[in-house]
């Protein structure tokens, strides 16, 4: 069900096939602005406002890949953003910077899937190579079996393999404005995707390689405020009304490959 009944909502997410409760109510937001009591509670929300919003654009720096995702990125993201920002021990609550450059591997590895991991729809795994200063990435794909590398868990006739290159940016508290910043504005949440084609999910594949870069222009806002994120997935198609393959929804599996 969803709605609302007296003082209770209802409603569902991805990600759980549960009915979520949650109560109304609370104090008024006036209040919460101008009592002293709230001051903890005020640098928390500061706080949780900016670890949203790396959510949000760590979403973006995934690309198109995104969409084969079976559960909610953004709210898994906000919890990784909170924990990176509890390592800033020299600052205040409210004043903590969240640098995912000086703590990459909490990104790397991130799987888009639940119940599908990438690791398991492909039985190979590509060499991933990141040119970091020329803001490019290879990835080199062993030969694909699909009778044994490939788990086709939709019986799907048609895949394809896409690969993402992104950019996101430390994010620091300016005591001028009093609000949270991007260090590096350009970088912030960029993004390129490169599809690859159509094949049959009854084929061998030889040993071959995608690259795909960001403009070459960004590179002159590369700091070592900037993480790079380097992003693949499996998408499985079926046939469209043209006859030609378009792709089936969350008929897929992704993950971030190397954070660099």
């Amino acid at each position: 069900m969803n709605g609302g009944v007296g003082n209770v909502t209802f409603y569902t997410q991805r990600g759980t096939n549960k009915v979520i409760m949650r109560t109304k109510g609370g104090t008024t937001r006036k209040k919460m602005a101008a009592n002293p009591k709230f001051e903890g509670l005020r640098k928390q929300q500061k706080e949780f406002g900016v670890c949203s919003k790396f959510g949000k654009y760590t979403r973006s720096a995934f690309g198109d890949l995104r969409r084969v995702a079976d559960y909610n990125l953004s709210a898994v993201l906000t919890g990784i953003g909170r924990n990176i920002m509890k390592l800033d021990t020299t600052s205040e609550a409210g004043k903590r910077a969240l640098c995912l450059s000086q703590n990459k591997g909490a990104l790397e590895g991130l799987n888009f899937n639940r119940t599908n991991p990438l690791t398991s729809v492909l039985r190979v795994f590509p060499r991933v190579d990141l040119d970091r200063e020329n803001l490019r990435g290879v990835f080199t794909i062993p030969r694909i079996n699909t009778d044994m590398d490939l788990m086709n868990f939709q019986k799907l006739p048609f895949f394809r393999l896409n690969v993402a290159i992104g950019a996101m940016t430390d994010m620091a508290y300016n005591p001028t404005t009093g609000k949270y910043e991007p260090m590096v504005i350009e970088m912030y949440g960029i993004s390129v995707t490169l599809t690859g084609k159509w094949y049959s999910t009854r084929s061998v594949l030889p040993e071959h390689s995608l690259t795909v870069a960001l403009p070459v222009e960004r590179t002159e806002f590369l700091t070592p405020n900037v993480s790079i994120l380097l992003s693949m997935a499996v998408e499985f198609g079926n046939v469209g009304t043209d006859g030609e393959p378009v792709e089936v929804k969350y008929a897929g599996s992704g993950k971030v490959v190397k954070v660099g």
